[in-house]
């Protein structure tokens, strides 16, 4: 958990991913669509990727896979981005995160 949230904090949005995931690559698409540049952590190329699966399972995350953090906060998961994406409110917690500017 340790390394997940030493991960979190780093960047304004941070993606755990695993390269082979559909909706990974979806939210990512959205990332870079509204502008973001999120840091993006493919746990199927990470030595400690099992690891870390578990602990983003422990978040509540299931499957474990897209865990998406904004601001160093865990938002939640593809169904969560998108509700967030739908309502307006994933644009407006990625600019008070400062990670797209407008």
């Amino acid at each position: 958990m340790d390394k997940i949230r030493e991960l979190a904090s780093k960047r304004a949005a941070v993606i755990f991913t695993k390269s082979s995931c559909c909706m990974c690559h979806s939210i990512k698409a959205l990332f870079y669509e509204l502008g973001a540049n999120p840091a993006i952590h493919e746990l199927d190329q990470d030595s400690r990727g099992n690891e870390m699966a578990v602990a983003l399972r422990s978040l509540g995350c299931n499957p474990c896979v897209p865990a998406i953090f904004i601001g160093g906060q865990f938002v939640g998961s593809t169904k969560d981005v998108i509700s967030l994406h739908v309502d307006g409110s994933l644009k407006q917690m990625l600019i008070n995160a400062k990670a797209i500017w407008f």
